[in-house]
């Protein structure tokens, strides 16, 4: 756990599993969530080795929060800092909604350090049903109340299935969104002010080189599989993947299935990169 500064802002990052490596992986957070959400993914990625970062963007939870909008670029150059200080050459990119619109345009404007991105529920560009979606949840950060924030915009982001299955887990985690940092709901209102006037990036994916891996849940009603289809299309030999009965938050609602796509996604880049034609 480390804050690293960077043109005058405090970047929260932790680096896990073998500092000395010369694999790395980096998990770029979605809008609402922190470091603490990638604790299902990271350790199985350390047992093979690899050189693990995770930190929050600016505006995110443990990072500083100036006022904004912020950029895509501004957060794709703080993560090239923070892994230049931390001496990585090269990373393979995992990166779920924000994470992942953060991760396309680290690999265009960075495509030297970018092994490969994997893009996980994320988007290139808006339509109306969306810009209406975050536009109700800036509303919600106006409230002040993180729990009522939570309560508010849970239906717009976990599959039925989900919702149905873990009511009593989702009710304690509106609890303890109270506690949260006085600033939380602040930071939250800037990033969204950030995706909506800086997300579209469709025109300039083909600037995209490294292999892709793009994954969408079937079910998402917030960035539906249409969007994820758009990335893939743009995006040289992108391999694209649905989760059935999935939400937006892949990461939590298909743990073990997206965690099993990952592994055999950045595996298979290791192998070629050896010259192995029989992986």
């Amino acid at each position: 756990m480390a804050i690293l500064s960077i043109d005058g802002s405090s970047i929260y990052y932790e680096v896990k599993g073998d500092i000395a490596s010369n694999k790395t992986i980096a998990f770029f957070n979605g809008v609402m969530a922190s470091t603490s959400s990638w604790e299902m993914y990271w350790p199985t990625f350390k047992k093979l080795g690899y050189k693990v970062i995770v930190h929050d963007f600016l505006g995110q939870l443990k990072s500083d929060k100036p006022k904004g909008p912020y950029s895509f670029k501004q957060h794709a150059y703080q993560a090239m800092k923070l892994f230049e200080h931390c001496d990585i050459k090269d990373v393979h990119i995992v990166g779920t909604s924000y994470g992942g619109e953060v991760a396309m345009r680290f690999a265009i404007d960075y495509p030297q350090m970018t092994k490969s991105i994997s893009i996980i529920d994320s988007v290139s560009e808006l339509d109306e049903v969306l810009t209406h979606a975050i536009n109700n949840w800036i509303i919600l950060t106006q409230t002040n109340n993180p729990e009522i924030f939570f309560k508010g915009m849970l239906s717009s982001i976990y599959g039925h299935s989900y919702l149905e299955k873990n009511k009593v887990m989702l009710e304690q985690r509106a609890k303890v969104m109270s506690k949260l940092p006085h600033d939380y709901l602040k930071g939250q209102k800037i990033l969204y002010d950030t995706f909506l006037s800086d997300v579209t990036i469709t025109d300039e994916l083909h600037k995209i080189t490294c292999p892709t891996l793009v994954v969408c849940g079937e079910d998402d009603i917030l960035k539906p599989v249409k969007f994820s289809k758009i990335i893939a299309d743009n995006i040289k030999q992108a391999e694209f993947v649905t989760l059935p009965d999935c939400g937006h938050v892949a990461i939590f609602e298909k743990s073990e299935e997206l965690k099993s796509l990952l592994l055999g996604f950045i595996i298979k880049q290791s192998l070629i990169e050896k010259g192995d034609d029989h992986y």
